[in-house]
């Protein structure tokens, strides 16, 4: 072996002990979710039976002819671009405060947002139902609603899930955008505002496209975050709302598989969802590669 094929292997060597605890900790239960969803496995196969029979893609047939999966998808995808959009507007708001107010106020918001952040989504997703409970929260009593149920209507709950997933994703957007502002040069703003650029102006020609490959990791983080949410739906609208009017694809993967014991529809839903980040994040790379590793 020469010593440039040694080199070129010395890297992969290097890899080796990480490549072999992804592979048992990803490939193998992704393997496992992409078998169990082309066999018929339902209760009798999870207490130890043998799969009755090989479905190939009928399970997916099924899942794609059944008109509440399409239902379902849709509102997965309006909620976590709702939810991506209003972070990364909190996000940044908050990042630019940052840079505005003396050394106190900033490190009490730093404290304040990280112990937002830090706080275990059930925890956070149960003192938000508490807050606007319709008999005792504070919330409606403050704004006075009455006793108006957040949860029982479907756009009303998505709105108060939609409260809780920002105010636990902010944190991470604002703390890396304002890490990101930090670093722009003053003198290209000191520059830009003494050729008389607005605020606004400056924030949009000088310091976003500065600042683009960071806010392209955070969008992109918060897609995968918001696509699959879990514990919060689940929480605070139990279990997917009055009728499932607030299912998205984790909780309906959730019910198909634990609760109707269709572990293979249920398992196909994860594929689906493993299938549709997979190509987000193959977008961000290619979106990488264009910008030349500017990361």
């Amino acid at each position: 072996m020469t010593a440039t094929a040694r080199t070129g292997w010395t890297p992969w060597l290097y890899l080796l002990p990480a490549l072999a605890v992804l592979g048992a900790l990803l490939v193998y239960p992704i393997w496992q979710l992409g078998l169990i969803s082309t066999l018929e496995y339902t209760q009798a196969q999870v207490s130890g039976g043998e799969p009755t029979s090989f479905q190939g893609l009928g399970n997916y047939a099924a899942l794609f002819s059944d008109p509440q999966f399409w239902q379902v998808l849709l509102a997965t995808v309006l909620f976590a671009a709702a939810c991506v959009v209003t972070t990364l507007a909190v996000g940044c708001t908050l990042a630019v405060l940052l840079t505005r107010v003396r050394a106190v106020p900033r490190l009490a918001l730093m404290l304040a947002a990280l112990g937002a952040w830090a706080t275990p989504a059930v925890t956070g997703s149960t003192v938000w139902v508490m807050l606007f409970d319709p008999d005792h929260g504070p919330v409606n009593r403050l704004l006075g609603l009455g006793d108006l149920s957040w949860t029982y209507g479907r756009y009303s709950a998505f709105a108060l899930v939609l409260f809780e997933v920002v105010w636990c994703s902010f944190p991470f957007v604002m703390v890396t955008v304002y890490a990101g502002l930090r670093a722009v040069p003053a003198e290209v703003l000191e520059a830009a505002a003494l050729d008389g650029a607005s605020q606004w102006r400056i924030w949009r020609s000088v310091t976003a496209p500065m600042l683009r490959p960071i806010l392209l990791v955070v969008t992109i983080q918060s897609i995968i975050w918001d696509f699959k949410v879990f514990t919060q739906i689940y929480v605070m609208t139990n279990g997917g709302g009055i009728a499932g009017q607030n299912l998205v694809l984790n909780v309906y993967a959730y019910q198909k598989a634990f609760a109707s014991s269709q572990y293979s529809l249920g398992s196909a839903i994860g594929v689906v969802m493993l299938l549709i980040l997979l190509a987000v994040t193959l977008v961000y790379l290619r979106l990488l590669r264009r910008r030349g590793g500017e990361l």
